[in-house]
């Protein structure tokens, strides 16, 4: 038991006039009071759910799956001596660390089988977990636009998707409440995982109720209002919206959802989950929302709802202002130059549905789904940079090895833990093998899990320093 959570008398007294009929409020608080169970989420861009449980099984994981995300497990693990973040595993990206309810939008999103995207805005994003969940989704195809209005958070949000393999995004630095009339019906289905109170997180973080009260809650209400909005304007008609928070109070969650009905009545509609996994019903609402309480999956409190924009509506009138763009489409000669030298050079191809732009010496690899944006909207990142040009010709950059190679690669060289966990500290290592010369995707256990370069006997690394560990590894 967590006897040191923070449960406030005025909290309590709120909870217990929304719990649904049949919950207890000594229920409710003895969940709270329960540490939340580990749970982590397949990452089917790296690796298949059956390897990965094979090798799960091997290293003696305890699976269990969640039944809302069927790359989803809560997973029983000794962490007395590894973490599970610093895992051989998660470290090359076969995984992510992700509490189970927080699978749940994603989930939502794409829970039809025939669920296609091409163009997705996740307007909340950092640090990452429903990005990459989303770009597991897409299978590399489309683009995924990842807002996060925190600069500092960007940076982390960049880290996952460089782990995950992730190429088909694009990374922006805005309040979301400007997509609405700056991309108006642009996108074919947008996420708003909201920035709320908070109130479901407790399990996680004993604190997070210090400072919470009523009104306090409704001030980010106000906020709520104006990012549903902007999120519905920037849906084209026919799209789809999946609202969500780690919230329980209905002011966050089902008023919020009452505003946005009310407000573009006759353009939007419910998407009811009653049919979005086997267990639903416990936490269904009447308007066909999923309103989770901690005690319910024994997980953590979340809140999920779906609409549809049935028509279009006319967004803000705004005048924006964008600088010139730094990038140009490389011509057919330099693709054709390119694509030949990085299959002769690492065996590695580049794939079809993207293109080479290139912004002074670095060129990178844009999703064609994104072009139609890139004269509307400021990126902070886009795609992956794929090599720097220099006189003697290209050097390759690391996201070749997450996001291109799969492994089979001629241009490979495995090495062993010790040797791995050297590389994931930012050494360079010697492999025994004979040397080489030029670059090298470095594998580990069947996975890339970098890009080197030999100089004599040892391959030089190439780890972006973000992704540098230094204690407590495999």
């Amino acid at each position: 038991m967590q006897q040191d959570v923070y449960l406030p008398s005025e909290f309590l007294s709120h909870i217990s006039s929304i719990l649904p009929e049949g919950e207890s409020l000594e229920e409710f608080t003895a969940a709270c009071q329960r540490p939340l169970r580990k749970s982590i989420r397949v990452n089917t861009l790296k690796i298949s759910v059956t390897s990965f449980k094979q090798r799960a099984e091997r290293k003696g994981w305890q699976l269990d799956p969640i039944p809302w995300c069927d790359t989803g497990f809560w997973v029983d693990i000794d962490e007395s001596t590894t973490p599970l973040g610093n895992t051989a595993e998660h470290m090359a990206g076969l995984f992510y660390i992700q509490e189970a309810s927080s699978m749940m939008p994603v989930s939502a999103l794409f829970h039809q089988e025939d669920e296609k995207f091409e163009t997705v805005l996740d307007m909340a994003s950092a640090p990452g977990s429903k990005t990459t969940q989303i770009a597991a989704n897409m299978k590399h195809s489309g683009v995924v636009v990842a807002n996060e209005l925190s600069s500092s958070r960007v940076k982390v949000l960049h880290a996952s998707i460089q782990r995950c393999g992730v190429r088909n995004c694009a990374l922006t630095n805005f309040d979301g409440t400007v997509f609405g009339s700056w991309l108006p019906e642009q996108f074919d289905a947008v996420l708003l995982d909201a920035p709320c109170s908070g109130e479901g997180t407790i399990r996680k973080d004993p604190d997070a109720l210090k400072n919470w009260s009523l009104e306090s809650s409704k001030k980010i209400v106000e906020v709520q209002k104006q990012l549903i909005e902007s999120a519905f304007y920037t849906l084209k008609t026919g799209g789809t919206l999946v609202y969500s928070t780690c919230a329980l109070s209905q002011e966050e969650n089902q008023q919020v959802c009452a505003h946005v009905l009310d407000t573009f009545n006759g353009a939007i509609e419910v998407e009811p989950l009653t049919e979005f996994f086997s267990d639903v019903d416990k936490s269904i609402t009447s308007e066909g929302y999923v309103h989770i309480f901690p005690q319910t999956y024994d997980c953590e409190g979340f809140f999920v709802a779906r609409f549809k924009k049935t028509s279009s509506i006319s967004p803000p009138d705004v005048k924006k202002k964008l600088g010139k763009f730094p990038f140009e489409k490389a011509s057919r000669k330099l693709t054709e130059q390119l694509s030949g030298l990085l299959e002769k050079e690492l065996n590695v191809r580049l794939p079809n549905q993207y293109s080479i732009w290139t912004r002074d010496k670095d060129v990178w690899l844009f999703p064609e789904s994104l072009e139609p944006l890139l004269g509307e909207l400021r990126f902070s990142r886009m795609g992956i940079k794929i090599a720097e040009s220099h006189k003697s010709g290209f050097k390759w950059q690391h996201q070749i090895a997450t996001a291109l190679a799969t492994g089979q690669e001629a241009r490979c060289v495995d090495i062993n833990q010790d040797q791995a966990r050297e590389w994931y500290m930012g050494r360079d290592v010697r492999p025994d093998v004979p040397s080489d010369k030029g670059s090298v995707l470095v594998r580990y256990d069947g996975f890339i899990i970098g890009l080197g370069k030999w100089v004599g006997s040892r391959i030089k690394n190439g780890l972006p320093r973000e992704l540098v560990r230094d204690k407590n590894l495999f």
